[in-house]
């Protein structure tokens, strides 16, 4: 009798209806929950898996734009660099130009505006899409894999821009210049600076002040003795009249072209403490850079085919990262206004892009004079620098 009085009350609350209620809302509210988990672990695998489908479906423009459209805010956002000390001369010459010297001071900060006024120019708001949005918070940040170390005027800006629209690398806007002017802050604050990465894809930087700098080649074999270098070369007597052609655009009253080549004009004597001149003896840094990588982890890349053929060099630079030639003659069109090749598509826009007012300057006249003797003083310089890279360039 008692057993049976037991049962009866367990079955009258097992089947009491406000119980059944209760526990049918418990099952479905777990079901829901499982559901929600389900559904946001299968999408923070999805960027991942777009990245798969895309090497294997080149053709596939969509796949593309989703790719490029995931550009990290952040590398446009970063902290402008600090000021650093002027680069010394490699050359036993005690008497330094008070003028010369001063110009070098100024240049700095040219480039420094010059370096803002490019970021600034090229923010373009991504194109909205969900996959964006998914992939924003994934990857982690990483050590560039890959570094454009050179040189000022050479065209590393037009580079880097073409470079950013491969899927597979991931590149900072501004110059870093973590390896001659923001070295003590130390490599946890450098990779800081890094855009976020999904695993395959390469992570880049540009400043091309690096390949002049004695102190570079150390540190950054001192980060990584794999790292990829790039260094993009244009014929130094073009360079440097762009690099004065910088320099006055901001610096109007500074001294003339040929006053600031010359130590003393009528014995010919060329003044290489001035940056613009001293930068143009590419085989003199080379010798540095080769005390610590071998040339095979060093590209270099010509300014004046990066412009009549830019898909050209691209190919190479593709080959050099290890990567897919996915940028092809398709993606360029000619500026005849600007006289260079623009992107039909930039990263992170379907709009065509060119590189902002501070590119392709209009020289000044220069004394053919001048000019000559400058060709003069490179020929040597070039020579063994065609030697040492097994590339003649044909600057002379």
């Amino acid at each position: 009798m008692e057993y049976s009085l037991i049962c009866h009350n367990l079955y009258a609350f097992s089947f009491s209806p406000v119980k059944k209620k209760l526990l049918l809302i418990c099952i479905m509210f777990l079901l829901w929950v499982y559901m929600l988990y389900s559904c946001v672990g299968y999408c923070t695998t999805m960027p991942s898996l777009v990245v798969d489908n895309y090497r294997g479906k080149e053709t596939e423009s969509a796949g593309k734009r989703t790719e490029s459209g995931r550009a990290d805010l952040m590398s446009r956002l970063l902290p402008r660099p600090q000021s650093w000390v002027d680069l010394e001369s490699d050359y036993d010459e005690s008497s330094v130009r008070t003028a010369s010297r001063d110009l070098l001071n100024n240049e700095i900060e040219v480039d420094r505006a010059d370096d803002w006024d490019e970021i600034r120019g090229e923010q373009r708001s991504p194109e909205p899409s969900a996959m964006s949005s998914f992939s924003n918070g994934s990857g982690s940040k990483k050590l560039p894999q890959a570094i454009i170390i050179g040189v000022k005027k050479g065209g590393t800006r037009a580079l880097l821009e073409f470079l950013r629209v491969h899927p597979d690398i991931r590149a900072v806007g501004a110059e870093p210049h973590f390896f001659d002017r923001n070295y003590d802050n130390g490599l946890d604050w450098y990779r800081d600076l890094m855009p976020k990465t999904l695993e395959g894809q390469i992570t880049m930087e540009k400043t091309p002040s690096y390949f002049v700098t004695k102190e570079a080649p150390a540190r950054i074999y001192a980060m990584s003795r794999d790292t990829k270098l790039i260094v993009v070369v244009r014929d130094p007597v073009t360079r440097a009249i762009s690099d004065y052609t910088q320099t006055l655009s901001k610096k109007p009253d500074i001294p003339t072209f040929e006053s600031l080549t010359f130590k003393n004009r009528t014995t010919g004597l060329i003044d290489t403490s001035w940056s613009a001149v001293q930068i143009g003896i590419y085989a003199k840094h080379l010798d540095n850079w080769l005390q610590f990588f071998p040339m095979r982890q060093i590209l270099f890349v010509s300014g004046e085919r990066l412009i009549s053929d830019p898909a050209g060099e691209l190919g190479r630079v593709q080959d050099f990262l290890g990567l897919k030639r996915i940028i092809t003659d398709k993606h360029f069109y000619f500026n005849q206004t600007k006289g260079f090749p623009c992107l039909k598509k930039a990263e992170g826009s379907s709009k065509p892009h060119c590189l902002g007012k501070t590119k392709g300057r209009t020289h000044p006249n220069i004394d053919p004079e001048v000019v000559q003797r400058l060709r003069d003083f490179y020929r040597p310089f070039n020579m063994k620098f065609y030697q040492m890279t097994g590339h003649n360039f044909g600057w002379d």
